[in-house]
C-alpha cells in the first residue's frame, strides 16, 4: 500500500484516478479546492477507509507524509481557466512549487498532468515531444498555456537541482463520465447540446482537428507512467493518435443522440489550435506498450448514456 496524493482529485479526470488507485489498495489524499471539482465526482468513495478528502487550494503549501504525488490540479476548459486568468497561472506555477517542495521533503515521487496545450496552434504536426510549440504569450489562452510550461520548467529544475523523482505527460483531449455539463469543452458541449435538441455550436468552420482520448486509456497511461523507472522523466504524450474534425465530431454525436440538432457556426476564439494529434511513439516504447483501447465511438456512447441520466434527473 502507498499513501498518494492527488491534487484536483475531485476534478473529472481526478476523480477515476483516486477510484483507480483505491482499487488497487492505496491510501488516498484528495486534495481539491472544488472551483471546478464536484464532492459528486467523489462520493461513491467516501465510505472508503483509506480515502481521505481535503479541502485544500494547491497555492498555498500543503503537508502530509506522502510516497506518490499526482498533480491534476487546475482549471483545463477555457471557460474555466479565462474566468479568473490570474488564478489560473497561480495555480500553475505556485502549485507547481509547493507540490515539489512537498516531494522534495518527503522524498515522494511526483507526476504534473501537463497538457498538450504546452504545443500552442502547432505547425509541426503530429506533435512530438521534442517540439518546443507555438504559443502566443499574451493571449487569452497564455494563462493556461504557458503557465503549464511554467509548471513543466519547475519539475525539470526541481529534478535537476534536487534529484526529485519527477514524471511530466501532456495530455490530450480527454472525454468521458463525470465531465461537468458546463465545462466548455468540445465533447460535453455537443452532448448535452444534443440531447436537448439544441442548435450545436462550432466555432470557426469546424475543419480544425481534435484527438479524442476516452478517461480510462489516460488513467492506464498515468499509472504506467508513474511504474516507469527513476531516471526516466518523460515528457511523455498521452493521448489517442486518431484525428477528427470538429465537424465530424458533431456529426458523429448527432447521430449517436438520434438529435434534432442543427448545426451553427460562428467566429473562432484567439489562438484556438488548428490541429491537434499526439505522436505516441515515446508512449509506446516507454510505457509498456501503451496505446488508446477505446476509440471515439465507443467512448462516446458511454458518456452519452452519462449525460443522458444526468440530464434525466435535473
Amino acid at each position: 500500500m502507498k499513501r498518494i496524493l492527488i491534487t484536483g482529485g475531485a476534478g473529472f479526470i481526478g476523480s477515476h484516478l483516486c477510484e483507480k488507485l483505491l482499487g488497487m489498495g492505496n491510501d488516498i489524499i484528495c486534495l481539491d479546492n472544488f472551483f471546478t471539482g464536484s464532492r459528486d465526482n467523489i462520493k461513491h468513495l467516501l465510505d472508503y477507509h483509506n480515502f481521505e478528502v481535503v479541502r485544500h487550494d494547491v497555492t498555498i503549501p500543503y503537508y502530509a507524509e506522502v510516497d506518490e504525488i499526482y498533480n491534476l490540479a487546475c482549471p483545463a476548459s477555457p471557460i474555466h481557466y479565462q474566468y479568473d486568468a490570474l488564478k489560473t497561472i497561480r495555480t500553475s506555477v505556485m502549485g507547481a512549487i509547493n507540490v515539489l517542495d512537498l516531494a522534495k521533503d518527503t522524498n515522494a515521487k511526483v507526476l504534473q498532468a501537463s497538457t498538450s496545450e504546452v504545443y500552442g496552434d502547432p505547425i509541426v504536426h503530429p506533435q512530438v515531444e521534442s517540439y518546443w510549440g507555438n504559443v502566443n504569450p499574451i493571449g487569452l489562452r497564455s494563462c493556461y498555456d504557458e503557465g503549464k510550461r511554467c509548471a513543466e520548467t519547475l519539475f525539470m529544475d526541481y529534478h535537476r537541482q534536487y534529484n526529485i523523482v519527477i514524471k511530466l505527460i501532456r495530455i490530450f483531449n480527454t472525454y468521458g463520465t463525470r465531465m461537468s455539463m458546463n465545462d466548455g469543452r468540445v465533447v460535453s458541449n455537443f452532448i448535452v447540446q444534443a440531447l436537448k435538441n439544441e442548435n450545436i455550436t462550432i466555432y470557426g468552420n469546424g475543419s480544425q482537428t481534435r484527438s479524442f482520448q476516452y478517461v480510462d486509456d489516460l488513467i492506464d497511461g498515468m499509472l504506467r507512467m508513474m511504474g516507469t523507472s527513476n531516471d526516466f522523466t518523460g515528457p511523455v504524450n498521452i493521448g489517442n493518435p486518431m484525428e477528427f474534425t470538429i465537424l465530424e465530431l458533431a456529426t458523429l454525436v448527432i447521430e449517436l443522440t438520434n438529435s434534432k440538432s442543427k448545426l451553427i457556426f460562428k467566429d473562432i476564439p484567439q489562438d484556438d489550435p488548428k490541429q491537434r494529434r499526439p505522436d505516441i511513439t515515446l508512449a509506446k516504447e516507454k510505457l509498456n506498450g501503451w496505446e488508446p483501447k477505446i476509440q471515439l465511438r465507443e467512448g462516446l456512447s458511454k458518456t452519452i448514456e452519462y449525460f443522458q441520466k444526468i440530464i434525466a434527473g435535473q
